[in-house]
């Protein structure tokens, strides 16, 4: 795709990469700068640096080539798709399933199973691969979106990050909170001993809001409705540690206390992503996604509420 822009006078005497962050959103400063590194985008038909000032009624090409092709292979993965067009997917992640391919996790991932799930990605940051916009722990289930293209992964980041998306969670904690109703407000960051640990007490760290409202009341745990602000890692987790309610069956952040339960420990943490609402990033119409709970975490709040 080839555009061609002139330099307005208003314009002159600003940074090439600055100006056209603004007049081209859907492309991020990171991936202009590397357009113009390439070659891409020239000025009055000259290859330039990003940190170009520019005059007015200079000619600006921008050339965007098609993506390449990502290194990560595609694997037949069942996927729950809740929803699907040519710019997002949305699925209810199992458990067990990783988001992005890392370390100790190179393939088997949700990204391994959307390269095969999706032929129409366009591609983001010029390479065909899906745009992981957030994400959830390894253990925990529920809905997720995922961007399909360029224009989509920009306007789901900028929703994200200036919290217009709204994200609702189902946690089993153990106790009853008192209140029963109420919010965590710290800092989250690197546990200062256990760097695969987190905190909500460090040293420095980045804010973390999280509301709940306790939805019901069993022997020793309390199911909660949970609504995060923002999407730090292992929020929840780590807010209803700090809170002395930590997630039944939580590994990192849990007490163990199953002998409680009337049933055999939960083989992970009983967290789940039940509801995201956000916009539609090409059509603006507001869109909310549920997904119901995975059988493990049904089964239990079954067995507790007939144990009532």
């Amino acid at each position: 795709m080839n555009t061609t822009l002139s330099v307005p006078p208003e314009a002159a005497g600003k940074r090439l990469d600055v100006w056209l962050s603004a007049r081209i959103p859907d492309l991020s400063r990171s991936r202009i700068q590397a357009l113009i590194g390439s070659g891409h985008i020239r000025l009055d038909g000259r290859a330039v640096k990003s940190g170009q000032k520019l005059s007015a009624g200079m000619s600006v090409t921008v050339e965007i080539p098609p993506p390449v092709e990502t290194a990560l292979a595609p694997e037949s993965i069942p996927l729950e798709v809740l929803f699907e067009d040519s710019d997002i997917i949305v699925i209810n992640k199992p458990a067990r399933l990783v988001v992005h391919p890392a370390a100790g996790h190179a393939s088997g991932t949700l990204v391994n199973a959307l390269l095969a799930h999706c032929p129409d990605l366009a591609g983001i940051g010029g390479e065909k691969r899906p745009g992981i916009v957030h994400r959830l722990d390894r253990d925990t289930t529920g809905v997720m979106v995922v961007a399909k293209n360029t224009t989509a992964m920009a306007s789901l980041v900028n929703q994200f990050r200036h919290r217009k998306v709204i994200k609702d969670y189902l946690a089993l904690v153990w106790g009853a909170p008192r209140p029963p109703a109420g919010r965590a407000e710290t800092l989250i960051g690197r546990h200062p001993r256990d760097r695969k640990r987190m905190s909500a007490t460090p040293a420095s760290g980045r804010p973390a809001v999280t509301a709940y409202e306790t939805a019901e009341t069993f022997a020793a745990t309390s199911l909660l409705r949970v609504r995060i602000e923002t999407g730090r890692t292992h929020q929840i987790r780590v807010h209803m540690a700090y809170l002395g309610h930590p997630v039944v069956g939580d590994p990192h952040y849990g007490r163990r206390r199953e002998d409680t339960l009337p049933v055999p420990a939960p083989a992970r943490q009983m967290l789940h992503a039940a509801r995201l609402t956000l916009c539609h990033p090409r059509t603006g119409a507001p869109m909310t996604f549920e997904a119901p709970l995975p059988p493990d975490m049904a089964a239990l709040l079954e067995v507790l509420r007939s144990r009532r």
